[in-house]
């Protein structure tokens, strides 16, 4: 009766215990989707009211404070810097998890570095962009020079998303495709990428957020004018919507602060676009593997 009594006891405090613990993830999780929320929502009602066809397509003057040149150079950037860092940080990946031997100095190195970049605020990345690119390579502050130092500072993110995408796949995938005379490069690009690309795209989302949230490294690189006839020219000295956001916000225009509510309303619509379309592709993607 005692053993009974005893196991009961520990059961009860078991029990109370897991209920303690739940409350406190669900009470942490509640927290914080209702701040993210209103953030959001606080950004949404103050900046979408303010959204208007001059404003998204009108030429940057004292009366619009138009956001069409910051919104072309945003997704110049974007475009430009994705097409420069996948493809390194992709392939640089595939080395340090397909190609290189365990134990391997390069390796460490390698990943040590990735780590320590990962860690860098991005005010130093500015300051490096700014010395090499802008001053000792003679580029100018230009979207050129800020795509350069955007894509050094999202390599991390790529490399090590897209390591661990790799590492995800079965090694019986490999086995598999070696085993019916496949080389290991056409097993890499025909059987490994594919079953890696939704993790890989994940990755990619998230260095989009770096790019397009960005504004220190920008500052210093790619300049703060704003042109009043949008161009692709690289070597102009353009802002994005990040730094766009940030002028508006720290000018005494009477209307310059609901603008700024605007930037960034269409900067949280951008984003969930991005996130929704690769999330969406990433799934299609999944399910034409499964097929397989």
């Amino acid at each position: 009766m005692e053993n009974t009594a005893l196991e009961k006891s520990v059961l009860n405090k078991r029990k109370t215990k897991s209920l303690i613990l739940r409350s406190l993830v669900w009470l942490c999780g509640i927290l914080t989707v209702g701040i993210l929320a209103y953030i959001l929502l606080f950004i949404l009602v103050r900046g979408i009211p303010n959204i208007n066809m001059e404003f998204l397509f009108g030429e940057y003057n004292s009366e619009s404070l138009s956001a069409f040149s910051s919104i072309v150079t945003t997704v110049e950037m974007i475009v430009i810097s994705l097409v420069i860092a996948v493809p390194v940080g992709v392939f640089c990946a595939i080395y340090l998890h397909e190609y290189s031997k365990r134990g391997n100095k390069a390796v460490k190195v390698i990943r040590l570095a990735v780590d320590t970049l990962a860690g860098i605020p991005s005010i130093v990345y500015g300051l490096f962009g700014m010395i090499f690119f802008v001053n000792i390579l003679g580029l100018r502050a230009s979207v050129l020079s800020g795509v350069l130092t955007i894509s050094i500072m999202i390599l991390p993110v790529i490399i090590s998303s897209s390591e661990e995408a790799i590492k995800s796949v079965p090694d019986m995938y490999r086995e598999g495709s070696l085993g019916l005379g496949a080389t290991r490069l056409r097993t890499v690009f025909s059987i490994v990428l594919p079953t890696a690309m939704p993790g890989i795209l994940s990755g990619v989302i998230l260095a989009i957020g770096r790019i397009v949230g960005e504004t220190a490294a920008l500052i210093f690189t790619s300049g703060t004018n704003v042109l009043e006839n949008p161009t692709l020219d690289v070597m102009a000295s353009q802002r994005t919507l990040a730094i766009h956001m940030y002028m508006l916000a720290s000018e005494g225009l009477p209307h310059s602060k609901d603008m700024a509510f605007a930037t960034g309303a269409i900067l949280i619509i951008i984003v969930f676009l991005v996130n929704f379309a690769a999330t969406k592709l990433a799934g299609r993607i999944g399910r034409l593997n499964n097929g397989k």
